[in-house]
């Protein structure tokens, strides 16, 4: 446990030392992907998940196997948005999740789930492979696997990648909200 809190923090560090000596837009982003009210909720979450499975069962029970759980989760989440967003930075990759503009559930559920694996270059436009997102699923896969031994990385990556297909597609579904602009106020007392 000490060797994952020491890689967590090393991951957190250095993004943070260089991130102050300039400011890049990911940094930003990635604060927000790494310590936000929803991921840290859906970590949460994924630890009650598996304290009910009782996955990996030699964590055991109780608040101790929980808080076990919940560390391992937050530390490979750190792990995998951190490699994400250094490897995205340089490549100039869009993280941001963009809704189709097709119309048919077939083609906005395949937009979605593409969408996992391929973003836009934020200079060209252009679409291409995903390889922040890729590449951090796999650190996080790698850190499971080594770090926290009893946890398998390939499942981890594997289940990384459908949580972020899954969201995509309820992003994708949900219905948009439409911005409307406010109304201008009645001009009062004058008179024409």
């Amino acid at each position: 446990m000490r060797t994952t809190a020491l890689l967590v923090l090393v991951f957190v560090a250095v993004p943070c030392q260089s991130a102050q000596r300039s400011r890049h837009p990911y940094l930003s982003r990635w604060k927000h992907a790494a310590f936000g009210i929803r991921p840290l909720a859906g970590v949460t979450a994924g630890a009650a998940f598996a304290q009910l499975r009782n996955a990996p069962y030699r964590w055991g029970g109780g608040i101790a196997g929980f808080g076990k759980r919940l560390g391992a989760g937050l530390a490979i989440h750190t792990v995998n948005i951190t490699v994400e967003h250094l490897v995205a930075a340089p490549l100039h990759e869009d993280l941001d999740y963009h809704p189709s503009q097709e119309r048919g559930i077939k083609r906005r559920l395949v937009h979605a789930l593409v969408s996992t694996v391929v973003v836009r270059n934020t200079r060209s436009g252009k679409s291409r492979p995903a390889l922040g997102r890729i590449s951090g699923h796999a650190a996080a896969g790698v850190f499971a696997e080594v770090a926290l031994s009893g946890l398998s990385g390939a499942s981890t990556a594997g289940i990384g990648f459908a949580a972020d297909a899954g969201v995509n597609v309820i992003r994708e579904f949900l219905p948009r909200r439409r911005y409307t602009p406010p109304r201008p106020a009645p001009a009062s007392g004058a008179r024409h």
